[in-house]
């Protein structure tokens, strides 16, 4: 039999230090017991033991503090945002029937001593589950222990295995610690002794006591026998300090902790945490049953019907029509729609239609739903309005998003699907999406599960309308998803349906070509090297360079030598062979993500359609999948061959404008920079004009060096720079970095007021927001971790800048994409890239597409420095570059 017995202060430590934060609907922080339930579920597939406990310090002086003030006195206090975390923790293991123990005056390791001895001692097998070596001492043929890694693994250690390490038996790890000290518990060990000298005595006299008995004639240097004798007492004081207790008056037997079937509580207590991810991995259903159609209460009537005849979808379209507002959901493949209808204060109407069991007009009948004159609210309605674009029907009247309300109203959570924001919402869960099956309609009449699931969704997107619309209300957000986000939709939508003209055979022999230089690469790389080896191993590659050609390097880890990108750069003049790997490097990824990549996602019409995603990024940009355009290559001149291989339809060509610097545009509006405002509506170059102000020298004088440092500076304020990384981006010490930050706050004073304000700002309100109030929750602002609190920092510098930035460019895209319907020109929206919008057209209509780009872009806002944006065209995007 085996007991796994869990370390439940520091696995929880490392869970809450590995996970980004992460809080529910109420705000309580939950990345620490998330962490620890994710390593929890990995630990139990791993050992399978038939028992398990936790094991919890207490926040109380033990015997070894009360023996002495100075043990682990240096160690820093929890941070409040774990504090909060460890009753609900506990509250967890007791609902998942998971013992746990805890006693005042003893350490969690006392406890765990003390429960690995009484297993050795009844023929259990014992496994520790610890990130802390003390406890390695514990082994023994019995009992090993898995200490926890810095990566979220873990590694066993048995008895083998240590002494393999070490070179002695794990009870001396005692020793070991009596005479390095350990400067975590403030224990102090012989002064002097360091690790390796340590290592080097117990391999020699095996423990502390031996060692001493044998004094002074060891075989050591005269310094180390007289630091030996001078910290005997250290030695010894010490040996006690890190000596595990295994016999604490603990109550226990490994009986007790055998593993039972999670209570009732789990569920519940899941959904208040919003692990929906949990609760479907441990199959955990609530004791009444899976949430089923709504059904009348008390406070609310429903009327349930499912519409057979026309006369019945008459009547239903002419109450929708008069409603102020429906909630709708349709069948993936348009076989079905749903609609909730509010009849009144306490009543509604769910009426469900079937292609299979309608006997009107079907296509009619869906046709007039999604008509402009029914008032419709709906979840992902970008998505819903491709699927009709895709069957010829109109998508007209949406006049709600309740997954990008939800995505407004907490930028950062990541997913919005329709039953994680249930849960998160009303601590309840949809019932399975049985309703989304292959197939689920081809019987309707033995489908009642399914027509309850799908009803069930109807009525959570009016539940969340109600609740959402309160609270973007409340956050003055209405008219950000009112004006910018829905119309967006219908935008987004339609490019999507249009897609990318690519030149396919254009790819096709940029491919062949790369795979030539890519054999001449590794052909060099091979030449240097003096024998084949596989360059895409990082293991390989760095034997080669660290360890045969003997170039400089960092640290080695367990799997070897660092390669990264950062590493070779470094090493770029070290050896002819570091820039050819790195030629490799760059030609793979040009041939496999884009040539190749971009190739197979070519669809039969000969175009790429790209899903623009909304919900993606915390500042509102917009991103890109299958495939992703948001990062076609720029910085190289071959990788921007790429865009070459995008075209217009047949001899069209491509309107391309982008925005002038918007960030820094958007800063010197924000900031009210008059020096910076001026710049710019002077027309000056803003790097230019930095760098004369900065350096100090006359702008004519501002070489192409110091106005690539001044760039550098610019956007690096942005960013929330520090002086090291700005050191790292213009090749210069930290101290001249740090120079140019504070110059360029001095010069641009109204920024650096900016600057502080926005933080204090922040800090008041536990969030930033952009100029169309889009809004990111920082709780990293109050966070008692420093590394979080100085993210919060950078993230309240750059999201108000780079948000607002996102928010002018959508406003620009409904504008343009307005202005070319309203002129009847067949120009359209192709591709939206960062700061970059791509209109296709006739040449007839270029020159007035790229004025109608440059006038929309322009016009979108009216601030006190001027927007500009150029427009070219040409055949391929490269060339409408300009």
């Amino acid at each position: 039999m085996k007991l796994m017995v869990i370390d439940g202060n520091s696995i929880v430590n490392r869970a809450y230090y590995g996970i980004r934060t992460l809080t529910n609907q109420e705000g309580l922080h939950t990345n620490a017991i998330y962490g620890f339930l994710t390593t929890l579920q990995r630990l139990l597939d791993e050992e399978k033991p038939e028992a398990v406990c936790v094991t919890f310090d207490v926040h109380a002086p033990t015997f070894r503090h009360e023996a002495d003030s100075a043990y682990k006195a240096t160690r820093k206090g929890m941070d409040e945002e774990l504090r909060q975390q460890m009753p609900v923790l506990k509250q967890v293991l007791d609902a998942m029937q998971i013992p746990r123990y805890e006693m005042a005056g003893w350490e969690a390791d006392d406890l765990i001593g003390t429960i690995a001895r009484v297993c050795e001692s009844q023929g259990w097998e014992c496994v520790v589950v610890t990130g802390d070596k003390d406890s390695l001492q514990l082994i023994t043929p019995t009992t090993k222990v898995k200490l926890a890694t810095g990566k979220g693994d873990s590694k066993d250690m048995n008895k083998a295995v240590f002494e393999e390490a070490y070179g002695f038996a794990p009870i001396h790890m005692i020793d070991l610690k009596a005479l390095m000290g350990d400067a975590s518990d403030n224990i102090a060990g012989v002064k002097g002794i360091g690790e390796k000298t340590a290592m080097t005595l117990l391999h020699q006299y095996e423990s502390v006591e031996k060692l001493y008995a044998a004094m002074p004639e060891i075989d050591a240097k005269p310094g180390v026998i007289k630091k030996l004798q001078e910290g005997e007492q250290d030695a010894r004081h010490s040996y006690w300090l890190a000596t595990i207790a295994t016999n604490a008056p603990l109550e226990f037997a490994p009986k007790d902790a055998l593993r039972k079937s999670p209570t009732d509580d789990l569920y519940p207590l899941f959904l208040r945490l919003e692990f929906t991810k949990l609760i479907d991995k441990w199959n955990l259903r609530p004791d009444t049953g899976v949430t089923q159609m709504p059904e009348q209460t008390a406070d609310h009537y429903v009327t349930m019907e499912t519409i057979t005849t026309a006369e019945q979808g008459e009547t239903a379209l002419a109450r929708w029509r008069e409603a102020k507002w429906v909630a709708v959901s349709v069948l993936p493949d348009l076989s079905g729609v749903c609609v909730d209808c509010k009849t009144g204060e306490h009543e509604s109407v769910l009426s469900q239609v079937f292609f299979d069991g309608y006997q009107g007009e079907f296509g009619g009948f869906i046709t007039a739903v999604f008509s402009v004159d029914i008032a419709k609210v709906a979840h992902n309605v970008k998505d819903l309005m491709g699927l009709l674009l895709e069957n010829k029907l109109p998508i007209q009247g949406f006049v709600y998003d309740t997954a990008l309300a939800a995505y407004l109203l907490d930028a950062t959570a990541g997913k919005y699907e329709l039953p994680r924001l249930f849960t998160a919402y009303y601590n309840a869960e949809l019932p399975k999406p049985v309703h989304l099956e292959a197939d689920a309609f081809s019987m309707l009449g033995d489908n009642a599960q399914s027509c309850a699931a799908f009803a069930s969704y109807t009525t959570a997107v009016s539940a969340l309308y109600e609740t959402t619309s309160e609270k973007l209300q409340e956050h003055g957000q209405m008219e950000l998803l009112l004006e910018i986000e829905l119309p967006l939709c219908t935008v987004l939508a339609e490019m999507e349906q249009v897609g990318c003209g690519v030149d396919g055979k254009a790819l096709q022999d940029f491919s062949a070509m790369l795979s030539q230089r890519i054999d001449t690469a590794e052909a060099d790389i091979y030449a240097q090297a003096g024998h084949e080896f596989n360059i895409n191993s990082p293991r390989q590659l760095g034997v080669v360079l660290f360890d045969e050609l003997g170039l400089p390097h960092g640290k080695k880890t367990k799997t070897g030598w660092s390669t990264n990108a950062e590493v070779l750069d470094k090493l770029s003049a070290e050896h002819e062979i570091v820039s050819q790997v790195l030629t490799y490097r760059q030609l793979s990824k040009l041939k496999s993500t884009y040539a190749d990549g971009l190739y197979k996602a070519i669809a039969s019409d000969g175009r790429i359609h790209s899903s623009f995603q909304m919900t993606v990024t915390a500042t509102g940009r917009l991103s890109s999948t299958e495939p992703n355009l948001q990062n076609i290559p720029t910085r190289t001149e071959l990788g921007s061959e790429i865009r070459r291989m995008f075209v217009g339809q047949e001899d069209w060509v491509l309107v391309d404008a982008d925005y002038s610097q918007i960030e820094l545009r958007v800063l010197a509006h924000m900031a009210q920079d008059e020096v910076m405002a001026n710049a710019f509506t002077s027309g000056t170059d803003i790097h230019t004009a930095t760098a004369s102000q900065v350096f100090n020298v006359a702008p004519e004088d501002v070489t192409s060096e110091l106005r690539r440092r001044a760039k550098a500076v610019n956007f690096g304020i942005v960013y929330g720079i520090s002086p090291f990384s700005l050191s790292q981006d213009i090749s210069s010490t930290v101290a001249e970095a740090k120079g140019y930050i504070q110059a360029y706050l001095e010069t641009f004073s109204g920024v650096g007021a900016y600057m502080k304000n926005v933080v204090e700002q922040a800090k008041v309100d536990g969030y930033v927001e952009t100029l169309y109030h889009r809004r990111r929750d920082l709780p990293e602002l109050s966070a008692s971790n420093f590394i979080q609190r100085s993210f919060g920092e950078r993230v309240a510098l750059n999201m108000p800048i780079q948000g607002t930035a996102a928010d002018v460019m959508k406003l620009a895209m409904i504008a343009v994409w307005k202005r070319l319907k309203a002129e009847g020109l067949q120009g359209r929206l192709v591709l939206q890239v960062h700061d970059e919008l791509i209109v296709e057209c006739p040449p007839a209509e270029a020159e007035l597409v790229a004025r109608l780009l440059e006038e929309e872009m322009a016009g979108v806002c009216q601030w006190s420095v001027p927007l500009t944006a150029q427009a070219h065209w040409g055949k391929d995007w490269k060339s409408a570059k300009g």
